[in-house]
């Protein structure tokens, strides 16, 4: 492997994958509350809030069937956790 292997991106490799591995990586957690769900082919799609220095950020997110076993967990008004990227903290994905 040479040094410009490090810099290139994969082809065959998923933007979504890659993005949400890097936040598992380098992200940091915080608390959010979920807004509403909306079924979607797949799943849900689960929207989401959290706030971070003052600010509030909105989110969504497709929530797996194999994911929505615990029904009250994804319920509009339920408290979550978050992961954000400490330098792009709009970047984020539920826990």
């Amino acid at each position: 492997m040479g040094l410009f292997d490090l810099f290139r991106k994969r082809s065959d490799a998923d933007p979504e994958t890659e993005r949400r591995e890097r936040l598992r990586e380098i992200g940091r957690i915080t608390d959010g509350r979920i807004l509403e769900n909306e079924a979607a082919a797949g799943g849900e799609i689960v929207f989401y809030i959290y706030s971070l220095n003052g600010v509030d950020f909105e989110s969504s997110e497709l929530v797996s069937e194999d994911r929505l076993k615990d029904p009250l967990k994804y319920a509009p008004g339920a408290k979550i956790g978050v992961r954000y990227d400490p330098k792009n903290q709009g970047n984020s994905m539920l826990e």
